[in-house]
């Protein structure tokens, strides 16, 4: 069981805040061995999809991502940081949070086309999904990855 929650970063709390830079830091700095600036300054322009664990006392994530605002990073929205934490991988959570995440933006921006920086290695996940590749392979802090493009759902 995981209880979701989609708030805009400054209406978060103090200990969820903290707990999503610890836990994007610790998969993406610490498990990547890759040192980048992940405090990029597009949190206060996206939406966060946190799944919480209902049983803790502290806020204690299990997956998490971020959609970024049409404009901010691309002219359409984008969704970022998509993390499973070790313990909640191979569990169906990250389709999960996927599928939330679009039916968000769906909603919320009229079913717009998406478009994401995706890691190579995740290409076949995103595929389901309806993403298509629209970028050479390209290094970002190391690691190969894609432009990514889900089109534009009918109305």
């Amino acid at each position: 069981m995981v209880q979701w929650q989609w708030s805009r970063f400054t209406a978060l709390d103090n200990r969820q805040q903290y707990e999503v830079l610890r836990v994007r830091q610790q998969v993406f700095t610490v498990e990547q061995n890759c040192a980048y600036q992940d405090a990029d300054g597009k949190d206060w322009v996206a939406w966060h999809l946190c799944g919480w664990a209902p049983d803790a006392d502290e806020p204690r994530l299990l997956a998490y991502l971020r959609v970024v605002d049409p404009g901010e990073k691309y002219a359409e929205p984008s969704i970022g940081r998509v993390l499973t934490t070790a313990a909640s991988r191979g569990s169906g959570l990250g389709r999960a949070l996927m599928g939330r995440a679009l039916e968000h933006s769906d909603r919320s921006h009229d079913g717009a086309a998406i478009r994401i920086s995706a890691q190579r290695h995740l290409e076949g996940f995103y595929q389901e999904f309806g993403f298509e590749q629209v970028s050479p392979p390209y290094d970002e802090d190391g690691i190969p990855h894609i432009e990514m493009l889900r089109p534009a759902r009918l109305r």
